[in-house]
């Protein structure tokens, strides 16, 4: 008996996907992609956000509000206002790619100039490979505690061999390129979004959930820790993700509707982050704490395997953005070397930088020496004469935005143009960098 016809054409499509998502990916270059190889649709964008968000640190950084002395609800509606408006600004970021056709790093030119970018297009390079570390690093004390459940001991051995297998898998993916990401996350995030539904319901029918959770923050210190939680997984969460928006959307076709591309990036950041916060701040009213393995083995052991699979999805799903992103800013700074090969020399780096953290000792020790050393380079605190409070996420934006509008309006610093396909303009294609 034969298949209806739009069953037929649906198995056609699925499989030109897969055959494409195994290739280098044909715009292999950070020239605009053309406007036949844009075939993105939201739901794509969709899958792809909330892939990189479902992550076992979102529910720690949820249980931090706990920690810090932030009531249940306090808490939700720090998530929820934060995280709004950080991915409102994201979207914006998002529909960039759509219109221009480039990536982020090259929409960087616009306002420095094609060697005036070179800088933040580097520090995006230093920033996405020590984060590839860290987040294949920080699942590992998860994935063998859950391992043991399993039967299989925790020893360092075991260590390297998951973090050699979660390395080859996302710079393989990375390698591949947006075609192979975009695979990749259609048919995970939908499994991942499963299991996370049984682990709610897991969490929430427990009986031990303190809805009415009230904290032992007061006054100042409930401000000072509202505002913590704000920059790590509210606004600040939407803002870490612009230098990377344009890098995907713009295999976009400028026919699809502004609206819908923006609600698709917007969503797939918001439900995720806003979801596995709200999960780790009522598991966190049951006097777990903030530690992953603690959380996962006491709360969601009988769901060993299965929470398992969310784990280890977890770094792969953020980390092929990491790789690739990391790439495509290379190529950003002028480097003479093709974008697959690129992802394939910072797989080795960060693989040896992992490999490092995991004989390195302490984890909170080497997380906060990595955190410090990202904010010495890029973040403006202005917590030390406010009790605390921490307004960085809101110093930096608006510092660099009001100096570089005053160095503007004194003619010290033109948007430059000085070619157009610089910032995504021309048709013209590079295919100079192509494989």
């Amino acid at each position: 008996m034969s298949r209806p016809p739009e069953v037929e054409e649906r198995a056609g499509h699925e499989r030109a996907e897969l055959e494409e998502a195994v290739r280098i990916e044909r715009h292999n270059s950070i020239a605009p992609v053309p406007e036949e190889y844009r075939d993105a649709t939201p739901l794509d964008q969709f899958w792809i956000w909330a892939g990189a968000n479902i992550a076992p640190i979102n529910w720690v950084l949820g249980a931090l509000g706990i920690v810090l002395g932030l009531g249940f609800w306090d808490t939700v509606l720090v998530l929820a206002i934060g995280n709004a408006i950080g991915v409102v600004i994201f979207g914006a970021f998002v529909l960039m790619g759509q219109r221009t056709g480039v990536t982020q790093m090259v929409l960087t030119r616009s306002a420095f100039g094609r060697r005036g970018a070179y800088f933040p297009a580097f520090f995006q390079i230093v920033i996405a490979t020590g984060w590839i570390a860290i987040n294949t690093w920080i699942i590992l004390d998860l994935s063998v505690a859950l391992l043991e459940k399993l039967g299989i001991p925790g020893t360092p051995s075991t260590k390297v061999v998951v973090v050699l297998v979660l390395m080859a898998i996302q710079v393989g993916l990375a390698t591949l390129g947006f075609y192979a990401i975009r695979t990749f996350e259609k048919w995970t995030v939908p499994v991942t979004l499963v299991i996370l539904v049984a682990m709610s319901i897991v969490a929430w029918t427990s009986g031990n959930i303190q809805w009415g959770f009230a904290g032992e923050a007061e006054g100042a210190a409930r401000w000072t820790a509202m505002s913590q939680v704000m920059t790590a997984i509210g606004i600040g969460w939407g803002i870490t993700w612009l230098a990377y928006a344009s890098d995907y959307s713009r295999f976009v076709p400028r026919t699809v509707p502004r609206s819908k591309l923006f609600w698709a990036g917007a969503l797939g950041q918001f439900i995720p982050v806003l979801w596995l916060g709200v999960l780790g701040a009522s598991i966190a009213t049951t006097g777990t704490g903030a530690d992953p393995a603690v959380i996962i083995v006491n709360t969601f052991g009988a769901l060993a395997v299965p929470v398992l699979f969310l784990v280890l999805h977890g770094p792969i799903a953020t980390n092929i953005l990491n790789v690739y992103s990391m790439s495509v800013s290379a190529l950003a700074i002028d480097v003479k070397l093709r974008r697959h090969v690129l992802a394939l020399i910072v797989g080795v780096f960060a693989t040896a930088f992992t490999l490092y953290l995991v004989f390195a000792g302490s984890l909170a020790e080497q997380l906060d020496f990595w955190l410090a050393s990202v904010v010495a380079w890029a973040s403006p605190w202005a917590a030390r004469s406010l009790n605390g409070l921490d307004l960085s996420w809101l110093a930096g934006m608006l510092t660099a935005g009001l100096l570089y509008y005053a160095l503007y309006r004194l003619g010290m610093a033109t948007p430059r143009a000085e070619s157009r396909e610089e910032i995504g303009e021309s048709p013209r294609v590079d295919r100079s960098t192509e494989a």
